[in-house]
């Protein structure tokens, strides 16, 4: 069972990646600060999979119209939160043991 597939459309797949270098260049910007950049991506792929959603189906009733923008915000969230979750795993992976930031503050 391949379960990026099974809830994100095999199509918005790529979103994945380019958002994560979407978030790179956002996070080089000096002018956003970090804590915008998840919302910013999410924005970024909400808009992009709206592009796709609505390029590539038929509008017969305002129930379609309804569905698209439903598809659209949903694989456009989880296609952000893929790509923010799998930097965060990089992050995590690369960090050192003697990183302050790893300590637990607890």
């Amino acid at each position: 069972m391949d379960y990026f597939t099974e809830y994100i459309r095999a199509e918005l797949l790529i979103l994945i990646p380019v958002l994560y270098f979407i978030g790179i260049g956002l996070k080089k910007a000096s002018f956003i600060h970090d804590r915008w950049i998840p919302i910013l991506l999410g924005c970024t792929s909400i808009v992009l999979a709206a592009i796709y959603v609505f390029a590539t189906s038929e509008i017969h009733h305002l129930q379609d119209v309804a569905m698209m923008l439903f598809a659209s915000i949903t694989q456009g969230i989880l296609t952000a939160g893929t790509s923010v979750f799998c930097n965060q795993i990089y992050k995590q992976a690369v960090k050192g043991d003697d990183d302050p930031d790893t300590t637990n503050k607890g």
